[in-house]
Parts: structure tokens; sequence; C-alpha cells
């Protein structure tokens, strides 16, 4: 399924939510719509949802404008959990899949499926207020991708999960994905950005700040520094005097040295690389990206600087 969003505005009384904000979400792909608390993520994926309209702009899915009848083909799992706490597991989960459509038959038969996967298959008869919070974020999941849609949005899907139930809820999120779902992604998890996204779109401020895919983004970002490694160890580069580069780092590690260099000015990584070759043997010479959280923090403080101005 693929999303192409157009020029999407939205006001409550006299808050901007969305500023014209123009998004395209591949299909079959894994999507990161990012942005700080209060950005307008969250009410741009209520109209996706149709909980609520925008003021102007307009949403095509796969090349036709949005409708009711979409809403059978997107599983949405809200960062504010909605289970009903006396109902039994089982019931909880038969229940949403109903509301999607879906049989009795097919229901059982894909619930027995995900509970064995997510090992809660012994939990099924337990009311929902019984289970830890871990545990519950299981069901909300279930729930939210049994009736197999074809886009599935996902807003903060790892909070209240221990690092080895995180793991187990992302490998399944590749999984889908890989069997052909279209997946928006809300975190404020870089680290499971860059892990599981393919694109992002950062909003800030109501405002689309920053899109494009995650290794361009991280690319443009990028400066200038290099890891540089060498074989045996070269004290020589710490006493170098040049205009070329500065050393940030070095380290030895076994029979290798390690450097971080930022180089500067307007000089060719060339004409270092060839300066470098003179002090020993290099084995690699790697730019050193930023993370998707430096650039997360850099293009909100842009963007803030910006506004004030």
């Amino acid at each position: 399924m693929m999303i192409s969003a157009e020029h999407i505005t939205k006001q409550y009384t006299d808050k901007i939510a969305l500023d014209d904000v123009s998004i395209c979400i591949p299909d079959k792909k894994i999507f990161g719509l990012l942005g700080p608390n209060g950005a307008g993520k969250t009410t741009f994926i209520r109209i996706l949802n149709q909980m609520i309209q925008p003021d102007s702009g307009t949403i095509l899915i796969d090349g036709n404008p949005l409708s009711y009848a979409d809403v059978e083909r997107i599983g949405y799992l809200p960062e504010e959990r909605g289970l009903y706490k006396k109902m039994r597991v089982a019931e909880q989960i038969l229940y949403f899949a109903s509301l999607k459509g879906m049989s009795d038959t097919d229901a059982k038969k894909e619930l027995q499926q995900w509970v064995e996967r997510l090992e809660i298959a012994g939990w099924q008869n337990k009311r929902v207020e019984e289970l830890s919070k871990g545990m519950q974020q299981k069901v909300q999941f279930i729930a939210t991708v049994i009736h197999k849609p074809d886009l599935l949005i996902l807003d903060e899907p790892f909070s209240g999960f221990d690092p080895v139930n995180a793991q187990v809820i992302k490998n399944e999120i590749l999984r889908l994905n890989a069997e052909g779902t279209t997946i928006v992604l809300s975190t404020h998890d870089m680290n499971s950005v860059e892990e599981l996204c393919d694109s992002i779109t950062l909003i800030s401020n109501a405002k689309q700040i920053l899109s494009g895919s995650v290794r361009e983004i991280k690319d443009s970002y990028a400066a200038n520094k290099f890891e540089i490694v060498f074989s045996g160890y070269y004290n020589s580069l710490l006493t170098t005097l040049t205009p070329s580069f500065k050393i940030l780092n070095q380290q030895k590690d076994g029979d290798k040295t390690i450097v971080n260099i930022e180089i500067l000015h307007d000089v060719s990584t060339n004409d270092v690389l060839t300066f470098l070759m003179n002090s020993g043997k290099i084995i690699s010479f790697t730019p050193i990206l930023p993370t998707m959280n430096d650039i997360f923090i850099e293009a909100v403080k842009q963007q803030n600087v910006t506004t004030n101005e």
C-alpha cells in the first residue's frame, strides 16, 4: 500500500497541528514518522485512520482518494493502549478481529498462530488486568495485526517492553514487512529507526523539515569525519601538524591502530589519504556518519532557530 499525502493542513481552534505537510510513504517499506512531542505526528496518524479530517490537502492510497473502506486495510497500534481490562485475552483479540471484518473461523486460526509466536498461548483465558504491562502490549500488538492489514501504523510499539521482548516485536515487524505489509513507525527510539526504517519524515512545530531515505539523510549530515585503521602502531600521527585535518582520537587495538580524524578546509580525501599513507599501511578508511539521534536533535534545533529569528 502506497500513501501519498499532499499539502495536509489541520488546525485546532488557535493551534496549527499540521502546516502544509506532504508525505510519501512507499509501498511495502518501513517508514519512520518522527518528531518531538506535539509536533503533529498523532494528528497525521488520526487523519490516516479517518478519525479526523484535514482542513485542506489530499491523501491517496495506491493512487485513489482515501475512503472509509480503507479502514479495514489498516492496523493501528496507538501510543495510548486501548484494551478492556476485564475481558479475557482471547475474547479481546477476537472482538477486535470482528471489528475488522474477520470471520470467527479465520480469527481463531490467526489467534492461535500469534499467541504461539509471541509465547502467550497459556494466557488466553486470563483477564487483561492479570497481565504484566509487557504481556498486555503483546495482546495489543496481536489485536492490531490479526486481520493482516496492508498498512500497519505503530505508535511507540516498544514502550513497556524489556530488551528481549522489544527484539521479538522488531523481528515480527521485519517479518510482516518482508511479507508485503507497509509499515509506519512513529517512535522516539532512534536506534529502532536506524535498525528498521527505510525512509523517514521529521515533523517539528507542525512543519515537515526533513524527508528521505535513512542512508541519504545520514550522508547529507556527515561532517567530514573518518575512521582510519592502520596495520601496526603509529604514534607519529599524534605529533603530526597539518592544516588538512585534525586527529580526534587514536587508540591501539591488538596489532592495529584506529584513528578518527576530521578533514578541515577545502581538502580532498585523496590528498589526506596520500598524506596518511606515509605514516603506515592503511587497512580501511571509513566515513563516520552521524546517528539518527544526532540528526534528529540537530534538525529540530535548526528549525527552532529559524522559527525564532
